[in-house]
């Protein structure tokens, strides 16, 4: 039978470091060590101290930056397992001279960048540039939806606000009139202290809800309805993802197609992304001209985006620009040949959710029929809807509006399929959209369809998801950035910022002629 040298891994041994030769070549942590030390100028975090002469010496920062940076490259977000990492990883050890730095100086060096993030930005997009990552060809923006440290049960208007006080007041009354009860017939004590405890909870909640609306006011909307608001965090948005509704902010990117270098990176609590196309573009402007390369890189470089940053005001920019833009609208894969059976499975997918969940898919336009006149509708129940505008102007399009009468709607059996709030709508309104403006002229979105519908629009339209989406596989699913830790939206923007500048110093470790 054979025989092995005994062994064990519950043991430990105390062995020299040299911490230079724990960092090799050809690592990410070298090529990182390397730039912070030579080529990056970080002297303009100095102006945060003043301890020339006086006071405590403090953390360098290109040590804290070092190890912030490798943590987030490693999936490390919370500064307590950095600060423990300090104290156990020999990589970090080495990247930081075992200094060992305290997790409140990482946190606050962290949530105070907010200042030196966009030049730090810049730098490494130079660095990335003067080493040819940086190809100026085609660049495609799109956005990352993540939860962020609030809650979407503290969302709300100032009325939701205000009656959901009233409703914690009236509980409170409730369970103090149910003790003086129980009082009188000295039932036990364990039920009362439990009771009690929650009535200080449900007071803390009362007490939060009151600071918050003498302090704050609705947040104001487009259509002049009040948006909701956050009392955690009222920056933040609550949007809708594929994985419901979360409460948190979009990390939205501008990409680069050579090697997908993230050339712009901002964080917005905004649930829709029709605001954001334009800051998007002008931002990744700005940090080309700042670096050096004065000219305008969207008078030669096409430029992708999905349906979400397409709006009538958005495409009107891009061609009062002369940006060679390629925007999909939300009906561009349905005038697609390719995906002519594409329904079908998506009708498949509809049901089976809705088996799963329990609830009923609401009906669409598509289920509407319409003659050719137009000179009525029919629904999905059989029932006739009157045209009730003729060429009305509906957000810069031209259409035909029907609604149905209250004898046909009100006693329809397909009503909460038909209808969104069956309990307060009476009848179901319906728009046939032409796609022209009132006065007959073309849109810039018709203007837009004319161009992605052709066959070089849609090749070059292709080309965006191996763009921009490969970022955020990378720093969502491999760095494992599954939500934002921090609150407001600079802070939550110097995380995004981050974790992209660890992205591109990713490519440059991988890419890059001097470091692979």
């Amino acid at each position: 039978m054979a025989r092995y040298k005994p062994y064990s891994y519950a043991q430990g041994k105390f062995i020299p470091i040299h911490f230079a030769k724990q960092i090799l070549p050809g690592t990410f942590e070298y090529s990182l060590n390397h730039l912070i030390d030579h080529e990056l100028d970080l002297s303009r975090f100095d102006e945060r101290f003043k301890n020339d002469v006086t006071g405590a010496t403090a953390y360098d920062p290109r040590i804290l930056l070092k190890i912030v940076l490798y943590a987030y490259s490693r999936g490390i977000v919370s500064s307590r397992k950095i600060e423990r990492a300090c104290h156990e990883n020999i990589i970090f050890m080495a990247l930081s001279a075992d200094t060992r730095p305290h997790f409140t100086t990482i946190a606050e060096f962290i949530s105070s960048m907010d200042k030196e993030i966009i030049h730090l930005f810049r730098d490494i997009l130079l660095v990335c540039d003067d080493l040819g990552l940086i190809g100026r060809e085609m660049f495609a923006i799109d956005g990352c939806k993540l939860p962020s440290n609030a809650s979407k049960e503290w969302s709300g208007t100032k009325a939701d606000f205000e009656s959901k006080t009233a409703k914690l007041e009236q509980a409170i009354e409730h369970i103090i009139t149910t003790h003086r009860e129980q009082d009188c017939k000295q039932t036990d004590n364990d039920g009362k202290a439990k009771e009690e405890q929650y009535v200080n909870t449900l007071r803390q909640r009362a007490k939060k809800i009151k600071e918050w609306l003498q302090n704050n006011d609705d947040k104001p909307g487009k259509t002049g309805k009040p948006r909701k608001s956050n009392i955690t965090d009222n920056e933040s948005a609550k949007m809708k993802t594929s994985h419901g509704v979360i409460q948190g902010y979009d990390g939205v990117t501008t990409v680069d197609g050579k090697h997908q270098i993230i050339v712009h990176a901002e964080a917005f609590g905004e649930a829709q992304e029709h605001d954001l196309l334009k800051p998007m573009i002008d931002g990744a402007r700005e940090n080309f001209q700042s670096i050096g390369r004065d000219e305008d890189v969207f008078t030669t470089a096409k430029l992708s985006a999905d349906s979400g940053f397409h709006t009538e005001a958005n495409m009107k920019m891009l061609f009062g620009e002369g940006i060679d833009a390629y925007v999909a609208d939300n009906l561009f894969r349905k005038r697609d040949p390719r995906f002519v059976g594409a329904d079908r499975y998506r009708e498949r997918h509809r049901q089976e959710r809705a088996k799963l969940t329990g609830s009923k898919r609401l009906f669409s336009t598509t289920d509407f029929i319409f003659p050719e006149d137009l000179s009525h509708c029919i629904c999905p129940a059989g029932k006739r809807l009157n045209r009730s505008g003729k060429n009305v102007e509906v957000r810069g399009f031209l259409a035909t509006k029907f609604k149905g009468p209250k004898s046909a709607c009100v006693p329809c059996k397909l009503r909460s399929q038909c209808l969104r709030h069956p309990d307060r709508t009476e009848i179901r309104q319906v728009a046939y959209f032409h796609g022209r403006t009132a006065k007959g002229k073309e849109t810039f979105t018709e203007k837009m369809k004319h161009k992605i519908d052709s066959a070089a629009g849609r090749a070059l339209y292709s080309l965006r998801v191996a763009i921009v989406e490969p970022p955020f596989a990378h720093i969502c699913r491999i760095m494992g950035l599954d939500r934002f830790t921090l609150r407001s939206k600079t802070k939550v923007n110097i995380q995004w910022n981050l974790f992209c500048i660890v992205h591109n110093l990713k490519k440059v470790a991988r890419y890059g002629p001097s470091f692979a």
